[in-house]
């Protein structure tokens, strides 16, 4: 019977097999560098394949959460030609020689053969390069990514309200926009002018009852941001770091579309509490949706769900919903993902104009189908995470 922490965490992953390969992720090495502390806290590496699910990503982090005694778990995922390249072991070691390291520090034998996983302690390890480890941002409560896989879906209209409608629900809630190529978020919550910097804190504009910082307060309206990978996290990071966000319940995240250097970026900087994927019932907006779901579950982020925005609209005349973009595509999306439908948004015209005028839909009619929907969005959300007004 495994009695210690390791011991438990060996027996749990010696459970999870991968799909393609059918063999547990132990004996393939496709977990590694396992290490825990004595308060619980687990860090991993899953060497996730190109032709991997990268739901194996999941599985493994709610597996080991699941372990009596852990606290929290810390996933890096690698290609396998990381390991490929700086193998130095001897035939016969495997790639895996890293991990009995552990053992020559004293670590016995798990359960079932597999090795045994060393404990952390304060001793500094070794550098060796790796990809830049995440930073709790403890005051900026839950933070949620508000992504799609392709623009024109209503993403950054779905993450204004959502931020609004927990506001209102008495939450404290910022509100990033890290569409650092289209900021929008400016225009949408009717406020656009230079932040204050007070002791070298940059002081967060307010609207509606939400903290908000966006590259559209910094730079003029025509000015494009022409920039690579590397500038995206330096402003992300600063965003992240130096803005005077107080202490939130919520830190709301609307991302630009795709799957590129901000939405890589963000997950680096900092640990991501889950993202939302917010798409519209066609069947090409639902493929590039999915490759979005796909992208935060290989970075290890937990997919919270799907929200399916311009679902009907509703004739103003007799009330009768048409789907004018189809129908059925966001519980077709959450189904293939394995992911609950969060919330079907329909086509409303005062939610376009709210965007245009900087006056959110859950804010001036929230008696609306539109406004109403987008409430019972952010109730769930809340509860899902355990955040109480």
């Amino acid at each position: 019977m495994a009695t210690t922490l390791q011991e438990r965490i060996g027996v749990a992953l010696s459970a999870v097999r991968n799909p393609r390969t059918g063999d547990d992720v132990l004996t393939s090495q496709a977990v590694r560098d396992i290490g825990t502390t004595l308060d619980g806290k687990v860090h991993l590496t899953v060497v996730l394949a190109a032709e991997d699910d990268a739901t194996l990503v999941r599985d493994v982090r709610q597996v080991v959460e699941a372990v009596e005694g852990v606290t929290s778990v810390q996933v890096a995922v690698r290609d396998p030609s990381e390991f490929a390249r700086g193998a130095s072991a001897p035939a016969g070691a495997g790639p895996g020689a890293g991990a009995a390291r552990g053992e020559s520090r004293g670590a016995k034998p798990a359960p079932g053969g597999t090795r045994a996983l060393p404990v952390i302690d304060e001793r500094p390890a070794a550098p060796r390069p790796s990809a830049p480890q995440p930073v709790l941002y403890p005051k900026l409560g839950r933070i949620i990514a508000v992504s799609s896989g392709k623009g024109g879906v209503g993403k950054s209209t779905v993450a204004v309200n959502l931020a609004v409608a927990l506001a209102q629900r008495g939450l404290r809630v910022g509100l990033m926009d890290a569409d650092i190529y289209g900021p929008n978020v400016p225009r949408m919550m009717g406020v656009n002018e230079p932040p204050r910097v007070i002791d070298e804190k940059i002081i967060p504009l307010e609207a509606h009852g939400v903290k908000i910082i966006s590259l559209g307060f910094l730079i003029e309206r025509d000015q494009p941001a022409i920039w690579r990978g590397p500038i995206v996290m330096k402003i992300t990071t600063q965003f992240l770091r130096d803005v005077e966000w107080g202490q939130l319940d919520f830190f709301i995240v609307d991302m630009p579309p795709g799957t590129g250097d901000a939405q890589l970026s963000l997950v680096q900087a900092t640990q991501v509490t889950g993202a939302v994927i917010v798409t519209t019932p066609q069947e090409v907006a639902i493929g590039d949706a999915l490759r979005g779901v796909k992208m935060f579950q290989r970075t290890g982020v937990p997919v919270l769900g799907v929200v399916e925005n311009m679902s009907w609209f509703e004739c103003p005349h007799c009330g009768k919903p048409s789907a004018l973009f189809g129908s059925g595509g966001g519980q077709k999306l959450a189904d293939e993902c394995g992911l609950p439908l969060l919330a079907q948004i329909p086509l409303y015209p005062r939610v376009m104009e709210g965007g245009d005028t900087g006056r959110p839909v859950v804010a001036t009619d929230a008696e609306s189908p539109a406004a109403k929907a987008l409430f019972a969005l952010a109730d769930r959300l809340a509860a899902s995470l355990g955040a109480v007004a």
